[in-house]
C-alpha cells in the first residue's frame, strides 16, 4: 500500500516560475507608468514665460499727440502648469508720446508696494493711492518724501508701422533696483 504523499512545500522549479512571472509582469507595467508619469509632470519642467517677448498693447493713433499718458491692458496667452489661458490681461501700462514717432511706456504697478497707479489729469502726475506716492509724466519721483524706492518702472517700445509693442513684465515691489518678478 503506497500511498503517495503530497508535498506541501513548493518546489524549487514552482518558486524560479513564479519568481520569474512577477519580474516580467513588472517589467511590463514599469514602462507604462513611467510614460504616465512622464506626461503628469511634463508641465512643471517647462519653463515660464520670456520676458523678453514684445506684446502688441495698441494703434499709434490711439496715444493723445499731447502727451497726456493713456493707461491700456495688456493681454496675453499664458500657460500655468496644465491649464492655457488664452488672450487674458495680465497687467496694464501707460502710454504717452514724447514725439511725432516716440512712445514713453510705464508699468501701471507703484514700485513701493505693488498697487495700482492712477492718473490724475488735474494735478499732470501719476498718483499711488495705497501711500500716496507721486510720479511727474516722465515716471520720475515727484516728491522727495515719496515713500517708493525707485521711479515708475519704464518699459522697452518699439513701433511696427502703426503698431505699438511694449516688452512687458512686472518687476519687484519695495526694493531699490528695478528686479524682474
Amino acid at each position: 500500500m503506497s500511498e503517495s504523499v503530497a508535498s506541501d512545500k513548493p518546489s524549487r522549479r514552482d518558486f524560479f516560475k513564479r519568481s520569474t512571472a512577477v519580474l516580467f509582469g513588472a517589467l511590463a507595467v514599469l514602462g507604462p507608468i513611467a510614460a504616465g508619469l512622464a506626461v503628469l509632470l511634463d508641465p512643471l519642467r517647462r519653463r515660464g514665460q520670456d520676458n523678453s517677448t514684445f506684446l502688441k498693447v495698441a494703434a499709434l493713433a490711439a496715444v493723445p499727440q499731447d502727451g497726456v499718458p493713456r493707461k491700456f491692458t495688456i493681454s496675453s496667452s499664458r500657460t500655468d502648469a496644465w491649464n492655457k489661458f488664452p488672450n487674458m490681461p495680465v497687467g496694464a501700462v501707460y502710454l504717452r508720446r514724447t514725439g511725432p514717432q516716440t512712445i514713453a511706456a510705464f508699468n501701471a504697478i507703484c514700485p513701493h508696494a505693488g498697487g495700482f497707479i492712477d492718473y490724475m489729469a488735474e494735478a499732470n502726475c501719476y498718483i499711488c493711492p495705497l501711500h500716496n506716492s507721486r510720479f511727474a509724466v516722465d515716471g520720475s519721483i515727484q516728491s522727495p518724501n515719496s515713500p517708493s524706492p525707485r521711479p515708475m518702472d519704464s518699459l522697452a517700445v518699439e513701433i511696427r508701422g502703426e503698431e505699438i509693442w511694449v516688452q512687458f513684465q512686472n518687476f519687484q515691489a519695495g526694493v531699490r533696483s528695478k528686479t524682474p518678478a
